[in-house]
């Protein structure tokens, strides 16, 4: 898409990017570190690694749930968007000052349900401010600077360890800075489009009749999303899997900025390029990416190899994160926009908690290249599923 098609991308939009962005660059420079520093220095197992994550992820999508229903009943997408931004900057702290591992899982928690909160109503809001023919660009924009952030963070997390002698808690001061600079690009910069004032569900929409207007076409996508998401599981994985290598701690993070950078190059244009072509179509590109990407991280002989499955990891999720938000906003009605991304996020959620349980189970008891091959099997099912109920709901 050329750049006049990008300047006619609302700055909202923009704006919500960046703020997804900086919240980034914190969690990240966090969750980069955390899986190695709950392994190495308290001792935690693999297993409770995947639980832990999946927990927290889970956790955060049924808040969703809530929380989008809650923006289609209210008419007020950003003032959630604003609570769980808050919410999750106001939880940086406690990660340097967390005494024990029942602290960095509290705060984990919470910050997740931060990220509940404000997930579907933002996600609402970009397909609010989207102009219908440049939704899937939009929505790949807003993952792209998302993205950039999920990759600065490891970065910033790699040098700060080097200049703070491999001190985890300074390294986690730090990252509360940019947690706080979002939520004030949010409130300053994000506006509440007129269109969101327009027909709101008089009731809470949350209703088995509500549900069932959403339409078949809309669950057909929650279905393939859940398919998808069993095939993958925590990226906290990735990380372990790399350390089998020798890598230092200190240069761990630089797993998740090459997953990142995969991500972030590949989201935008397969967003726009969704936007002519069929978006259902560069969906089963992406599990082909998963397939790949297991499959390398599997039988990595190497380093080398074992990076390669994590760039393939992030392409994959360049193919698949943004088209299905964007399938999303096409397939649900605009008064249940924000119910249609709780429910789509907490499906997800759910699915993503047992793929890591099962993938954290299978590395303790099996070991990892197990656990990446169970990934590269249920992919390949899933694609299989795709293919042979491919429907264009668009």
């Amino acid at each position: 898409m050329t750049s006049t098609a990008r300047a006619r991308i609302p700055a909202g939009i923009w704006a919500l990017g960046f703020v997804s962005m900086l919240m980034d660059i914190s969690s990240e420079m966090i969750h980069a570190l955390l899986p190695i520093y709950m392994v190495a220095v308290l001792g935690t197992s693999a297993l409770a690694v995947g639980v832990i994550e999946g927990i927290a992820e889970a956790t955060a999508s049924i808040v969703k749930v809530f929380s989008g229903a809650l923006s289609d009943w209210l008419g007020r997408r950003k003032l959630l968007a604003v609570v769980g931004y808050g919410l999750a900057a106001c939880t940086k702290p406690v990660f340097p000052l967390a005494g024990g591992l029942e602290w960095l899982v509290a705060a984990r928690f919470v910050d997740r349900v931060g990220k509940g909160i404000r997930g579907a109503p933002r996600d609402a809001l970009v397909a609010d401010l989207a102009p219908a023919e440049l939704r899937g660009a939009s929505f790949g924009l807003r993952q792209t600077l998302d993205t950039v952030g999920a990759f600065t963070g490891p970065l910033l997390a790699v040098g700060l360890m080097w200049l703070f002698a491999n001190d985890f808690q300074a390294v986690f001061w730090v990252a509360v800075l940019p947690a706080v600079l979002s939520v004030v690009v949010l409130v300053v910069a994000v506006r509440e489009p007129a269109a969101a004032a327009a027909p709101r569900p008089a009731r809470f929409p949350l209703r088995r009749s509500d549900l069932a207007r959403l339409g078949p076409r809309y669950w057909w996508v929650v279905g393939i999303a859940v398919a998808l998401t069993l095939a993958r599981f925590s990226e906290a994985f990735l990380l372990l899997r790399v350390a089998e290598f020798g890598v230092r701690p200190v240069l761990l993070p630089l797993v998740l900025v090459a997953m990142s950078a995969a991500y972030a190059l590949s989201s935008y244009p397969a967003g726009a390029l969704s936007d002519r072509l069929d978006r259902v179509s560069l969906l089963a590109v992406g599990l082909i990416l998963l397939v790949a990407a297991d499959l390398a991280l599997a039988w990595a002989p190497n380093l080398a190899v074992a990076g390669l499955g994590v760039v393939l990891w992030g392409l994959h999720m360049g193919f698949s994160q943004g088209l299905l938000a964007a399938l999303v906003a096409d397939t649900a009605a605009s008064d249940l926009r924000g119910t249609a991304f709780g429910v789509f996020n907490l499906a997800t959620g759910l699915a993503l908690l047992v793929a890591s349980v099962v993938a954290g189970a299978l590395w303790d008891t099996v070991g990892a290249p197990a656990t990446f091959l169970a990934g590269a099997a249920f992919s390949a099912l899933a694609l299989g599923g795709l293919l042979a109920t491919r429907r264009s709901p668009t």
